[in-house]
């Protein structure tokens, strides 16, 4: 990939601090005036041609680099590690606070630089692409490594910050143990493509310096559609290493002096140590010592051949834009793992579970995310690369989303492959001095998505929310379900998840992420949300929340008026036909105290009621009623298949008879499949007991 070189004042100023040269001195070498010298460091002149070439010779380097300035003259500094002075206030800090924002876990570990990537990606019209590598190196392979990472150097520094008494340094005498016992260590690489890559000065503003040099610093440039917006996610990397250790490798969208490939440094997270006598606060980093006067002898990113990447583990197999982060010493402190088998399967499902609808895509679009896992150990495959597949784990739900993406939902259920379309309302209060104190604010339609579950689901009935670039962001199962509701999958889009567009969608995103707290696994109160909204914020969640729930029970079955007599649920069920208001007065009416109901392979609803029954002195006699409840118009009968006493009464020609004087009744009945007019699990039984003929009723 070929770029314009850097402009030739920047180039020149940096080659002189690595060569320790003044301007002076070059301009007395090259047999020129101070000032001619100035001008091309200021960016007021360039030299000619031949003078370039002199400049080559004085600098011991080919006229093609002064020509080019893709590159550096080589400087003979050695890499080295370069560790933070304690600070002069006396003041400590026992390890990266952030770090402790989340779990160091695989799962946590997976959302958060997937997600990360995401937000980074290059070309719009393509998937970013995420390759988790699992590597144990033991033996020679472990012996090179270390050895590239000068491994020498850092342990007097870990030997002295494990030595302490707080938590941190208990994990890392853990880690320094076992390391030394077993002769092993595992790297988890994580490589993105298609992302922006760590662009940017190497201490000011940008990608790079806040993912390498700053805490807490997003810098999310996503266009209002990043996941996460407080800075802590990046952590997570330095979190899943027992001994706090994270190289990096990018490739840039975007030249930074002159080049683009290979942009290498390690940051290191210890706690506060004394070595040899000297006070160290905590961060250090791993790269080329600085020759700006500015930020002498600090270790900076240098451009690495690919000897030193393939050293270090780090060798991209492309050219194209993205960061690789190595995770020296990985582990998930979940205990869910115990090899690699299990962290590599850990790795699938995590991503499938965080990602799945990033990585479906539509008609007119393709997906936002391809990611794949490997294995190896000593560069030998132990599990062979997989594609991680967003349908193995959520058929349903990705057809739910597929459906959506392609314009192939329908209004109302009549089939299992069917996806059904709702919209919910989410008002979005105005901004603090921005609207009228009596301004309700603006309205955006979220989009519902409900489908049957695959008999395969291990949880369902539920509503996945996202926001962003399809970021999973909570769950939750509806309430007041009708009892007897088929088992769905539904996803609720929201904000630009809903691939739309506008204002409203601009609003509604920015609304919801102020919602979130840092694990952003919540739609909630938060600090944000209260100071930068006006009064009413918490309760326009709330009433979205309430409407997503009355849009699913909407989708799966009509809901029924409130009635006396019995449970909610029961009464959706269980319907009687009641006396008129004048018998009422005088006489009881039998209740409902409960009832089972579901469908059976045959694909009948098998119910089972319980029926209080008043004092009479007659005989009951009742005739149960099934229908099918459908959103609009009339309950369809179905007819039954069988009728069978279960206690305290029986079966006489389709009535239920109820001896005078029996206050409790149960009964057990199965519907006729080939009377249903759409399969059992798409409609929702209602059972009527009406007074038959001849009964005392």
């Amino acid at each position: 990939m070929e770029h314009p070189g850097e402009d030739f004042g920047p180039w020149l100023t940096r080659q002189l601090n690595r060569m320790d040269m003044s301007q002076s001195d070059l301009s007395v070498r090259l047999g020129l005036t101070r000032a001619a010298v100035s001008a091309w460091v200021n960016g007021r002149a360039e030299p000619r041609e031949e003078t370039k070439k002199a400049i080559a010779e004085v600098f011991g380097t080919h006229p093609a680099l002064v020509d080019s300035r893709t590159g550096d003259v080589a400087s003979g500094r050695p890499l080295r590690w370069h560790h933070r002075t304690a600070h002069a206030d006396g003041g400590r800090e026992y390890g990266n606070a952030a770090a402790f924002a989340f779990d160091a876990d695989m799962a946590v570990l997976a959302r958060e630089a997937t997600q990360n990537a995401l937000d980074e990606r290059c070309d719009l019209g393509a998937p970013v692409r995420v390759h988790y590598t699992l590597h144990e190196l033991t033996g020679e392979y472990l012996s090179s490594f270390l050895t590239a990472l000068q491994w020498d150097e850092l342990r007097p520094h870990y030997e002295r910050a494990a030595s302490a008494e707080q938590k941190v340094s208990r994990s890392l005498r853990a880690a320094l143990d076992e390391l030394e016992s077993s002769n092993s260590l595992l790297l988890l690489r994580v490589d993105d493509f298609n992302a922006n890559g760590l662009t940017g000065p190497e201490y000011h503003d940008g990608r790079f310096a806040a993912v390498v040099r700053r805490q807490l610093d997003s810098h999310k440039q996503a266009a209002g559609r990043a996941g996460g917006s407080y800075g802590l996610g990046k952590a997570t990397l330095w979190a899943a290493s027992r001994f706090g250790l994270v190289l990096i490798n990018s490739t840039l969208s975007e030249p930074h002096e002159g080049r683009t490939e290979r942009r290498v440094i390690g940051r290191l997270d210890l706690p506060w140590r004394e070595v040899d006598g000297e006070a160290f606060a905590g961060p250090a980093w791993f790269g080329e010592p600085d020759t700006d006067p500015a930020h002498k002898d600090v270790s900076r990113s240098w451009w690495a051949d690919e000897k030193a990447v393939r050293s270090l583990h780090l060798d991209r197999p492309t050219s194209e834009p993205g960061t690789s982060f190595l995770v020296v010493g990985a582990h998930d402190a979940s205990g869910d793992a115990e090899d690699l088998r299990d962290l590599h399967d850990k790795l699938v499902r995590s991503l499938a579970d965080g990602f799945w609808a990033a990585m479906i895509g539509g008609r007119a679009a393709g997906p936002l995310l391809e990611a794949r896992v490997s294995t190896l150990r000593d560069g030998h495959v132990v599990v062979p690369e997989e594609r991680v597949d967003p349908y193995t784990r959520h058929p349903a739900l990705g057809r739910a989303l597929q459906a959506h993406l392609d314009g192939h939902t329908v209004e109302t259920l009549t089939s299992e492959d069917q996806v059904a379309r709702a919209e919910v309302p989410l008002i979005v209060t105005p901004l603090k001095g921005r609207g009228r104190a009596r301004d309700k604010g603006r309205e955006h339609l979220a989009v519902l998505l409900l489908t049957p579950a695959a008999d395969t689901d291990e949880r369902h009935s539920r509503v996945v929310c996202m926001r962003g670039n399809r970021m999973t962001i909570t769950e939750h199962r509806p309430r007041e379900l009708p009892l007897g509701t088929m088992p769905f999958q539904a996803v609720l889009l929201a904000g630009y998840a809903t691939d739309r567009d506008g204002e409203d969608v601009a609003l509604a995103e920015e609304f919801l992420r102020a919602s979130e707290p840092p694990e952003h696994d919540r739609w909630d109160r938060t600090e944000e949300l209260t100071s930068l909204y006006e009064r009413g914020a918490v309760s326009r969640l709330k009433e979205f929340r309430s409407d997503v729930d009355k849009a699913v029970r909407a989708l799966v079955g009509r809901r029924e008026a409130k009635r006396a007599g019995g449970p909610a649920a029961l009464r959706e069920l269980l319907t009687w036909d009641a006396p008129n208001a004048s018998t009422r007065r005088t006489q009881a009416f039998p209740t409902v105290r409960g009832v089972s109901a579901h469908v059976v392979e045959s694909g009948a609803w098998s119910v089972t009621v319980e029926v209080k029954l008043p004092a009479a002195d007659d005989p009951w006699r009742l005739t149960p009623v099934a229908k099918f409840d459908v959103r609009s118009g009339g309950r369809p009968v179905v007819g039954w298949a069988a009728l069978e006493p279960e206690e305290n009464c029986r079966v006489d020609d389709g009535d239920l008879v109820v001896d005078a004087g029996v206050r409790r009744a149960v009964f057990r009945g199965a519907t006729n499949p080939a009377t249903h007019p759409v399969r059992s699990r798409y409609a929702r039984l209602v059972v009527e007991v009406q007074k038959a003929r001849g009964g005392s009723v």
